[in-house]
């Protein structure tokens, strides 16, 4: 789980300014980084089925607002995929 502090940190970077946890971006940034934290869970208990299918889902969602924001703003694709790695 994300911590507050987290969240507002991934916000601050992500977003047009403190308060904009809605956007696009934002919620790719935070899913990712939900992502991460489950795969390190996954690693430690790979019988957790549950786990790895809200891992899975959560990845499926990612991809459908990547595709969302690829063909909406392609340069906010671009740098949101280089600022987190992606691709």
């Amino acid at each position: 789980m994300l911590t507050k502090s987290e969240k507002s940190d991934i916000v601050g970077r992500h977003g047009a300014n403190a308060k904009d946890s809605g956007s696009t971006a934002v919620q790719i940034a935070l899913m990712t980084k939900r992502m991460g934290t489950l795969s390190e869970h996954l690693k430690k208990h790979k019988y957790d089925h549950s786990s790895r299918r809200g891992l899975l889902k959560i990845v499926g969602r990612r991809r459908s607002y990547l595709r969302y924001l690829q063909g909406n703003d392609p340069e906010a694709f671009k740098k949101l995929n280089s600022a987190l790695g992606l691709s």
